[in-house]
Parts: structure tokens; sequence; C-alpha cells
């Protein structure tokens, strides 16, 4: 496979990336009053010292803790979970809306809520998924769902509720591997999954009666071949998606490894997932079957991101990434190849940073540090970031 068959600038025009609305005027909303504060990143400038909360933001923002581990976010709430890992907002009829995280521990994972009100108070806090394991990455869905992934060789997709109102379903037919994200192409009815292992693939799901129904359907894996200079992805079905004899992976002859799939977002029919032991983000477009590199930290000119994890997409397109170590920064890749740190957490070294989500306004992001300064399962932190200046 040939890694660098499309300059990072042509792929990320195709995909229909424009820095030049996010945090120009800060991050605001797409709407009938256009793109919000956190639509553009082309001036975000330099970061300023750490705040009372340890992080380094660019001028006109601040940050706010709304959960910490093993505390209560509001009185009367359930305990706050450790080790959160990824995450996504749902928009809710109130005008309000709810961040959903999940808890990456072994054995007793699961994900957790947080309801906002729509001033953004913090009204309420309660579990949506327990007793699962590892539950790293996940997504959201069109239809209001949150998919949850577990980290483990058996492990499975939960489609859970973000309200809590109905216990979260398994979903075996989206594979039983070590899943780490999964995104939906509303248009195509396909969803696209990554693999955390060190040769794990990259993988579709084809709903058997279209979306939003996931329980039945066809899991298959990508290979990829160089056809005229482009890398090109063609589609194997998994014969055994349960993994019953043979790891799904290792069932597809030929099969593309990738190096601890990470991270996936869609925008405009481009599929972007990270692996996290090449320091990789990749682009897959979903019509032409083109796949490239969006960043590569060994060829790139401004290797300032590394542990490539979490992923999450401005309104615009613009992707942004989350470091597992590395410089504990929030990064934003850009559509003049600039690689432009947005946020720096400091004296949090032995953690990573995770879950990063947009309000439905993108007036505020959400995130954790997973392990916080404390370096463990219940030194986790999550924050909310908003912009100050009008």
């Amino acid at each position: 496979m040939k890694s660098n068959s499309v300059k990072r600038r042509e792929f990320l025009k195709m995909a229909g990336i424009g820095f030049s609305a996010f945090l120009s005027g800060g991050f605001r909303a797409v709407g009938a009053e256009g793109l919000g504060r956190f639509s553009a990143l082309r001036d975000v400038g330099t970061l300023l010292p750490p705040d009372l909360n340890g992080i380094r933001l660019p001028s006109g923002f601040r940050s706010r803790v709304v959960a910490r581990s093993g505390a209560s976010p509001i009185d009367g709430a359930r305990a706050w979970h450790g080790a959160p890992d990824g995450g996504g907002v749902f928009a809710q009829p109130d005008g309000g809306w709810i961040y959903v995280s999940n808890s990456e521990i072994f054995g007793k994972g699961g994900a957790g809520a947080l309801r906002f009100s729509s001033s953004g108070t913090l009204v309420d806090s309660y579990p949506i998924l327990e007793n699962t394991s590892q539950n790293c990455a996940g997504g959201t869905t069109p239809w209001g769902t949150w998919l949850s992934c577990e980290e483990t060789r058996s492990g499975q997709v939960y489609e859970c509720d973000p309200t809590g109102a109905n216990p979260a379903i398994p979903r075996p037919t989206l594979g039983v591997f070590s899943h780490e994200a999964v995104a939906v192409d509303e248009t195509s009815g396909y969803l696209f999954l990554t693999e955390d292992r060190p040769d794990g693939g990259f993988y579709r799901f084809v709903p058997s009666g279209g979306l939003p129904d996931i329980s039945r359907g066809k899991l298959e894996i990508a290979v990829v071949d160089n056809i005229a200079g482009e890398d090109i992805v063609t589609w194997r079905e998994v014969p055994d998606p349960l993994a019953r004899t043979m790891a799904t992976r290792k069932q597809v002859e030929g099969y593309q490894p990738f190096r601890g799939g990470e991270g996936v977002i869609i925008h405009e029919r481009t599929v972007f997932f990270s692996t996290k032991r090449d320091n990789r983000v990749w682009a897959y477009n979903i019509e032409s079957h083109q796949l490239s590199l969006a960043y590569d930290l060994a060829t790139s000119a401004s290797p300032v991101l590394s542990g490539v994890d979490n992923l999450a997409i401005t309104p615009t397109g613009d992707v942004l990434v989350a470091e597992d170590g590395g410089h504990m920064q929030l990064v934003a890749l850009t559509s003049d190849e600039k690689v432009m740190p947005i946020l720096q957490i400091v004296g949090h070294d032995r953690s990573e940073i995770t879950g990063p989500a947009f309000d439905p306004s993108f007036e505020r992001l959400y995130f954790s540090s997973q392990r916080g300064s404390g370096g463990t399962n219940a030194d986790g932190v999550t924050y909310e970031i908003t912009y100050l200046r009008s």
C-alpha cells in the first residue's frame, strides 16, 4: 500500500475542509445565524499559560470542570465514572443537550451521561450502560443513540439511549473484536468501525434493511490495492462476525492491517480514522473508495501531534485530534497544511485527552483527561470550554 498517494492539502480540500471558518472569531453554530464559535480554527493564535484548571487555551476562551471521577457532578446524582473515554453530544427537544462519556474500566465499564439545560446549566447525571468492559470510544447515530465500543478481544458494540430511559442493547452483528470507535454515514447507510490491535482491521457494516435497524446486516473488512498510483479500498465479507473460531480480521485473506485503529468520524462522504502505533490520520472517500493520509508524524513538516486517538469534527469539516499522552494536546489539522494545538492540559503526564465533542450550537467543547493529574482511573476529569469574547 502506498502511504502518501495524495498530499495532505489536496486530500483535505477534497474532503471539504476549510479551517478559515473555526476559531477566527471563536466557536459559532451552523444554522440560520451562520457558523459559530467552534466553526473555524484559522487564527487561534498561541496558547496562553495554564488557567486555574491547568489548561492552556487561546485568548478569549475559558474552561470549567463539569465532572470528576468518583464525585457526584450535582447533588443527589451518582458519582461520575472512572476513566472517562469516548464521548458524544445529543440535542434534546427542550433546547438542552446530553454529553455521553464511556468508562474504560475492565469488567466494570459502561457509559454515563451529563444533561445540560438550554442555558448550559448541568441539571442531571446518570448511567446509560453498566457492567461492560473497557468501553473505549464509540459514536453517535443520526437517530439519536450512542454506540459504545468494548476494547477487548471479545468486545461488542452496545446501542445506548442517552436519556437513560431504555436499556442498552448489544449489537453482536457489528462484530466481536477489540472495538475502538464507530461512525455512521447516513447517506449510504453504512457504519465504519476501527479495531484497536497492532494489526487491526478497518470495517464496514451494511445493515440488511437500512438504517436505523442495525440488528441485522453484513460485516466487511477493507482490502487495499494500489491502482494507477492510488490506494483503493475494496470490501470483503467477514464470514463469522461473532468470531467463534477465528478472529474477524484473520478470516479474510489479504485484508489491510492498520496499526492500532482509534477514532473515526465522517464529514461529507469522507471517513477520517486514526492509527496510534504509527501516528497517522487516514481518510477514506466513500464514493471513490480512495484511501489517503491526512497526517503522518513521520513525514509531517509540523510534527507536533503524537499519540493520535479520539477525533472530532467542526461544521466545516476541520479535524480535531486528541492526544493519548504525547503533549496532552487537542490538535487541529488545517487545510493550509498547519497542525495547530488548540489546547493543552499541563501536569497530566500520565493521562490522555478523550471524548472531544461539541454542543449542538458549537458554542461549547467537552472532553476529558482520562486519568487526570493523579494518573489513575479514579482521577478522571471532564471539562467544558467556552468562548468569552463577543
